[in-house]
C-alpha cells in the first residue's frame, strides 16, 4: 500500500512558515509537493506583470470614458443654458397657434378657407 503524507495542505493553510518548512525538510512527499507549488508560484510571478498591465489599461480606458462623458454632458448643459433661442425652442408648455405656423386666420384665430 501507498502511505503518502497528506499534511502539506493543512500545514500550508493553517500553520506558520517555520512549521511548514520544518515538515518539508523531514517528509519526502511534502518536499515534492512544495517543489510543485514553487513552480506554480514562479509561473504566476511571470504572468503577473502582463495581467496587471492589462488591468491598468482597462482602468485608463474607463477613466477616459468617464472624462469624455463629463465633458460632453457639461458642454451640452452650458450650451443649452446660455443660448436663449435654443431654450425657447425646447419649452414644452407653449402652444403654437395656426397664425404662428403661417396659416391665414380670421379674427377668431381659425384658419380661413376660401369658398
Amino acid at each position: 500500500m501507498d502511505n503518502k503524507c497528506s499534511k502539506y495542505e493543512g500545514l500550508f493553510v493553517f500553520s506558520d512558515k517555520e512549521t511548514l518548512m520544518k515538515h518539508v525538510e523531514e517528509c519526502e512527499d511534502c518536499k515534492l509537493e512544495h517543489e510543485k507549488m514553487q513552480k506554480v508560484s514562479d509561473l504566476i510571478g511571470e504572468v503577473k506583470f502582463h495581467y496587471k498591465s492589462k488591468k491598468q489599461k482597462t482602468r485608463k480606458l474607463k477613466a477616459f470614458c468617464a472624462a469624455l462623458f463629463l465633458i460632453v454632458f457639461c458642454t451640452t448643459f452650458f450650451v443649452t443654458s446660455m443660448d436663449n433661442d435654443l431654450t425657447d425652442l425646447l419649452c414644452y408648455d407653449d402652444n403654437l397657434t395656426a397664425e404662428e405656423y403661417g396659416f391665414p386666420v380670421d379674427s377668431y384665430g381659425l384658419i380661413m378657407v376660401d369658398e
